[in-house]
């Protein structure tokens, strides 16, 4: 990255995917940030910034470099790939560390368990300038796009049809609403959006304090 294009990274703020870190904070904190940017569109995690966009540059690039490998195979599970350059701004020196999208989705925090487990795998994904938890229901479309397991044959049910009657009349539905409206659990309910995300008859959308709620997609209409 050239110094003038880190410069507008900077100018331009924290976003879905800019992070800037003052320093190394714990390895868990980072371990969020990247595996947030891996499960969502990838991004920039850029130490010695402050968030008011202050430069204030990093103590030891070696340590930091050390740091960051020991989050990305030891934190995060599957390991989170990046890429680090060292780049000096008015005589301070920078670690950027770019994140690219994965194809290897969800990563989770590292819980050392054998298989991958919805009840317990803590994994994060970026909303605007945060990275926030995913709800199981992201967690599943996460794992179905990962396999490419888009439902190109999708039977439209009653549960479906309450769905897109509720949707020509308002923008949005979540899954505690369908499960009132179809008189079915939530976890059907949840299932049942799902896999109308997968069909591309729905999109999924995560508001800052994690909630989630479901829009027509341009394939619905």
């Amino acid at each position: 990255m050239k110094r003038k294009e880190l410069l507008q990274i900077i100018e331009e703020g924290e976003s879905l995917q800019t992070e800037f870190k003052l320093k190394f904070s714990s390895h868990e904190k980072i371990a969020k940030e990247m595996i947030a940017f891996a499960n969502t569109k990838g991004g920039f995690i850029i130490f010695g910034v402050d968030d008011d966009k202050t430069i204030v540059g990093v103590e030891s690039e070696k340590e930091a470099a050390e740091l960051i490998e020991e989050v990305s195979s030891k934190y995060c599970e599957p390991p989170v790939k990046y890429n680090i350059e060292y780049i000096d701004v008015f005589n301070k020196e920078l670690v950027v560390i770019e994140v690219p999208e994965s194809m290897e989705k969800p990563h989770r925090l590292q819980d050392y368990l054998p298989d991958f487990d919805i009840t317990k795998a803590a994994v994060y994904v970026r909303v605007n300038d945060k990275s926030i938890q995913a709800s199981k229901e992201m967690v599943r479309i996460l794992r179905a796009y990962a396999a490419e397991a888009e439902l190109k044959k999708y039977v439209i049910g009653k549960n479906e049809q309450i769905v897109f009657e509720y949707l020509d009349k308002n923008e949005t539905i979540n899954v505690k609403l369908l499960s009132q409206l179809a008189n079915i659990s939530q976890r059907r309910a949840s299932r049942t959006l799902v896999k109308m995300v997968r069909a591309r008859l729905l999109l999924i959308h995560t508001k800052d304090n994690g909630d989630e709620y479901f829009t027509y997609s341009g394939a619905a209409y």
